[in-house]
This record gives structure tokens, C-alpha cells and sequence, in this order.
């Protein structure tokens, strides 16, 4: 299964990993259900709700167990 990265949309990850909406959504960030989250990427996800973007990806990949 590929793996996630910061250039990749919301809704991409959430489709190759829909486990990670809950964590997402404990991060601030519940976007698995807007339509931005099929043009928003992580990075931009992350920085328009005031994260760092790298520490999103690694919680998430943390969360996935990878």
C-alpha cells in the first residue's frame, strides 16, 4: 500500500487509509466529509489549522503504524 506523504489531497489519504479520520478529526482537523479535502493536501490541511506540517505526517504515520 503506498505511503502517505504531505503532497498528497485529504481525501486520497483518507481513502487509502480511513482509519486515519479519527485521527485527523482528534487533531482539529475533520475534513473527511468537505469537499476541499479533494483539492487540499496535508501540507496546506496542517497549515491552515495551525500545525507544523512534518509533525502531521508523522503522527499520522505513527497512527498507522508505519
Amino acid at each position: 500500500m503506498a505511503e502517505i506523504h504531505l503532497d498528497m489531497t485529504i481525501g486520497e489519504v483518507l481513502r487509502l487509509k480511513p482509519k486515519l479520520a479519527d485521527v485527523l478529526a482528534e487533531l482539529g482537523i475533520g475534513c473527511g466529509g468537505c469537499p476541499a479535502a479533494q483539492m487540499e493536501t496535508l501540507r496546506q490541511g496542517a497549515l491552515m489549522h495551525g500545525m507544523q506540517p512534518e509533525r502531521l505526517l508523522d503522527t499520522l504515520k505513527q497512527a498507522d503504524g508505519a
